[in-house]
């Protein structure tokens, strides 16, 4: 072959090589933009498999619940985290997208919520829900702990416990268990079942039996 034929095959192989390089990227940015678009799924830590979820809660002991003596302001919440950041703020950032921290740690981006499928754009409409309720932990054991204790579960970023929703859904929500009260998407019933236990188990927390019989009903079906 010439030399002026190994150029023109040379450079027919190198534009080949520059289209292939290119459409991977171009597929690597378009599965990115599955995580990081206004619709990105919130960033709860993963629950355990419903298997083990289901090895949790025969596990759990089977009490009434009593609530006598609760108040909120006995599980010290939203502690500081450092750097002018609250419990709340981390988990802001957390489960955001295009998440911009601004002084005194004002978190704007915005929020999907997988309770009920809703994205925000102002962080005031988002609530941080406790998933296993303050009150519900009260009734099923948190009683009998320490206030360093309670402050400890009301601000756990390392389980399976707190998550940005929607506001009006997380009150509707308030202290209700599975027996009485189910995210609106059926579609994350399962990942909660599996978290609600995972936290009471970690937590050595009780249940009441509509609750296991909820909850045993929905792991069932996971």
């Amino acid at each position: 072959m010439t030399l002026a034929g190994n150029v023109v095959a040379r450079s027919a192989i190198y534009a080949r090589h520059r289209l292939a390089v290119l459409a991977l990227f171009t597929g690597l940015i378009s599965i990115a933009s599955l995580f990081t678009g206004p619709n990105a799924q919130a960033a709860l830590p993963t629950p355990v498999s419903a298997s083990t979820a289901r090895s949790y809660l025969a596990a759990l002991s089977v009490e009434t619940e009593n609530r006598t003596g609760y108040d909120r302001d006995l599980f010290p919440h939203w502690s500081s985290q450092g750097d002018s950041c609250d419990t709340r703020d981390i988990v802001l950032q957390r489960d955001g997208s295009n998440i911009e921290v601004g002084s005194g740690c004002a978190v704007t981006g915005s929020w999907y919520s997988v309770y009920d499928g809703a994205t925000w754009y102002d962080a005031g409409d988002v609530d941080i829900d406790h998933l296993v309720p303050l009150a519900e932990a009260w009734d099923s054991g948190a009683g009998s702990w320490s206030t360093s204790a309670r402050e400890g579960f009301a601000n756990d970023l390392s389980q399976p416990q707190l998550i940005a929703v929607t506001d009006n859904v997380n009150q509707e929500k308030g202290d209700q268990d599975p027996a009485e009260w189910m995210p609106p998407s059926s579609g994350f019933h399962c990942v909660y079942a599996r978290a609600w236990v995972q936290v009471k188990y970690n937590y050595d927390l009780s249940v009441d039996s509509a609750e296991k019989s909820a909850l045993t009903s929905i792991l069932n079906g996971c």
